[in-house]
């Protein structure tokens, strides 16, 4: 037996087990919230792109759990499987940070690294995740069912804290910390990679005080025997056979009753999981489609605190912790006082809705969000804006159209890009400056797609133009970007926060570069070695792109700001609703789920019902992927259709449901209970029967041999 806490009736092995839970969800929640953007803003991959393999990620990592749990049950048992799987996490973390790294090798080589490593992750994480909670509940005695209960809501709250802790802190290592001159996703990656390692140290140093229980054979793979050989018999049977009531009753000439009357008990329930896909199709999008939202909205809680769009996923789980204790204290009774019938079905069914719900209220930020984006031109057609550094208001026209028919004046911030038309992809434009009464001429290259800056400004004997190719793209973590446009005559630096801009003299632009969003009331500039007066930029706001223009008044360097792309204007806060519709949809759908799943079904067969279960989850995030690589629509379009396609699926589910007929599998076992015991009597009486002929037989036997003849005669 093995040592209690403190004399209760815990294990003293359960704490090893907790401790190691907390730390592996820790490594994955924790590389999981930065991947989106990693795959955005490392490896240059487009939104579509990094959200595919987003979701192929998380849906290996629910196909893998049937391999873990075939290898635990089949082979090693549940100790040595998470073991030996936790050293390939490990490895698998170690790659993905490695890939990280900037200096290690080339894109080729870091798209190799991470996509080996997020392999040996989803192996890792996946094949664990049936044996480790199982393995905490084998610590206990059988007697001991009430601390086994209070122990899986332990499990499930390390789950948690994990989970929020993680998603709080890796962004802000990614954000915050500064390496290799850019954010640092090797140290990102590096502490959950470390966290991961803990995990392990931890559960193998505990080692020595768990029970072991040995492999006890592959449930589900004597449910697929099973249905295979029924499938088999059926197909090889000939049309004069006797018809059998279920299809599944064809293998009763190899296997118990019991066991095919248990299965079909199972498929029943796993043809209710057919339109379950759906739902996680949505939740899933928490970490990809979300998150990308979020980095095109206002971040700022005040002046002090901002949160980076990657923490936002936090609220799950924070809200889920608040939610569960409501639903199951509050809600569900109060609905069952209206005399409302609550069942598990409908649980899920109403969970389905609000998710919908969630998404229908992210398609409305969404519409919104978008209004603060500069879509980039279509074929054919670029982008023109138009800064004015002359003295005075001008006109300008583009020959053959009518773009800017309204006079600009100095120093004019430009309220929106226009479109200018070019027949072809790349196009000379001639463009007509009207400047106090006279008409100056001027030419351009431009290219299909791309968006521009014209900036006309006064040189002597008349007016030039100068054409600068813009940068309209919002950033992936929200911060704003900077340029600078030199007027003087003199090169000038020019330090943004940790950010330095070289910035050519003589009507000259600089490079474009991210800067920390913020306000920048004295920003050091230099000149000739020189120091100059502080700028004043004001508030450098989330997602917009600003052309700071240096120009020369009453002796002063001063700096004037152009609004190139909008600040996000949308604020984060605005998520919330979406966040708690999908959490609330989530405490109905997949606590319910799990519930009535292990309800339903005998308790050899649960494993076989975690496995489909899983599997959901996993083709839901496959539905994301071939939607986000193939339908191409808008983001909003997209939001709108996934909710409709759950709410489709709602109405399914519903219909199932409706003639879904709730089983009690005890039932079922005191029913082969009583078989057996009916049989194991009439093998008793046999056996009595066979007693009394024997010692009849002995008796007679033992009669001389004169006795037998005359008893023959009579």
């Amino acid at each position: 037996m093995g040592k209690k806490l403190c004399g209760t009736n815990y294990p003293t092995s359960i704490c090893f087990i907790v401790v190691n839970e907390f730390c592996e969800r820790f490594s994955y929640y924790g590389m999981k919230a930065v991947l989106t953007l990693y795959f955005l803003s490392y490896l240059k991959w487009d939104k579509d792109l990094s959200t595919a393999i987003y979701h192929a990620f998380s849906g290996l990592c629910y196909f893998t759990p049937i391999l873990g749990a075939v290898i635990a049950d089949s082979w090693l048992g549940k100790f040595k499987t998470i073991i030996y799987l936790s050293i390939v996490y490990v490895i698998g973390h170690v790659v993905k940070s490695v890939g990280a790294i900037p200096t290690v090798g080339n894109t080729d080589a870091h798209i190799g690294l991470s996509m080996f490593g997020l392999i040996l992750i989803a192996l890792g994480t996946g094949g664990i995740k049936p044996c480790v909670a199982a393995f905490g509940g084998d610590q206990f005695q059988e007697e001991h069912i009430k601390e086994r209960q209070k122990f899986f809501s332990i499990f499930y709250m390390s789950i948690n804290a994990g989970s929020v802790l993680s998603t709080l802190i890796t962004p802000i290592l990614r954000g915050d910390v500064k390496c290799f001159g850019d954010d640092c996703y090797a140290l990102a990656f590096g502490v959950p990679a470390a966290l991961m390692v803990v995990a392990l140290a931890v559960f193998i140093f505990g080692s020595g005080m768990y029970k072991k229980t040995p492999p006890q054979g592959n449930v589900l793979g004597e449910v697929c025997k099973c249905i295979g050989f029924a499938i088999k018999n059926r197909w090889n049977s000939s049309k004069d056979d006797l018809k059998r009531k279920h299809w599944l009753d064809w293998a009763e000439d190899k296997y118990p009753k019991r066991l095919i009357q248990e299965i079909k008990m199972v498929l029943r329930v796993l043809v209710l999981y057919i339109p379950l896909p759906m739902f996680w199709a949505l939740f899933d999008q928490q970490g990809s489609r979300w998150t990308l939202q979020a980095t095109r909205m206002n971040l700022a809680f005040g002046e002090s605190f901002t949160i980076k769009p990657d923490q936002m996923q936090m609220l799950n789980a924070l809200l889920i912790l608040v939610f569960v204790p409501i639903f199951d204290l509050i809600i569900y009774p109060l609905v069952g006082l209206c005399r409302i019938k609550i069942t598990p079905l409908r649980k899920m069914a109403t969970g389905m809705i609000f998710a919908a719900l969630a998404f229908g209220a992210a398609t409305l930020v969404e519409i919104n969000v978008v209004k603060t984006v500069v879509e980039p031109a279509p074929a054919d057609q670029s982008l023109l804006q138009v800064f004015n550094l002359a003295d005075g208001d001008i006109s300008v026209k583009v020959a053959g159209g009518n773009l800017f028919q309204d006079p600009i004046t100095k120093l004019q911030d430009p309220s929106a890009y226009e479109l200018l038309p070019l027949g072809a992809s790349n196009k000379e434009l001639s463009f007509d400056v009207m400047f106090k009464e006279t008409q100056y001429s001027c030419s351009h290259e431009f290219e299909e797609r791309k968006a521009y800056s014209l900036i006309v400004h006064e040189k002597a004997p008349g007016i030039e133009c100068k054409l600068v190719e813009d940068y309209i793209i919002k950033n992936e973590d929200g911060n704003p970007n900077v340029r600078f446009f030199n007027t003087l005559p003199e090169a000038m630096n020019v330090t943004v926060g940790e950010t330095e801009f070289y910035v050519p003299q003589n009507y000259s632009m600089s490079a474009n570069s991210r800067v920390n969003r913020g306000p920048y009331a004295a920003v050091p500039c230099s000149h000739q070695s020189k120091q100059c007066e502080n700028l004043h930029l004001g508030l450098l706001d989330f997602g917009a792109s600003y052309s700071i223009i240096l120009v020369e008044d009453a002796g002063k360097i001063v700096a004037k700001k152009m609004e190139d792309v909008k600040a996000n204007n949308v604020h984060i806060a605005w998520q919330i609703p979406q966040y708690a519709l999908i959490t609330a949809g989530e405490v109905m759908f997949s606590i319910t789920g799990l519930e009535f799943s292990y309800s339903q079904a005998p308790n050899n067969m649960k494993s076989v019902l975690q496995a489909g279960w899983l599997l959901t989850v996993a083709f839901g995030n496959v539905i994301v992927l071939i939607v986000a690589e193939g339908a191409g629509l808008e983001q909003w379009k997209e939001f709108l259709l996934f909710g409709g396609l759950l709410l489709g699926v709602c109405i399914i589910f519903s219909f199932m449901a409706h003639f879904y007929t709730y089983v009690d599998p005890e039932q079922l076992s005191k029913m082969y209970a009583g078989d057996s015991g009916k049989k194991k009597e009439e093998e008793e009486e046999e056996e009595d029967d066979d007693d009394k002929k024997k010692k009849k037989k002995k008796k007679h036997d033992d009669i001389p041999l004169n006795e037998k003849e005359t008893s023959t005669k009579m």
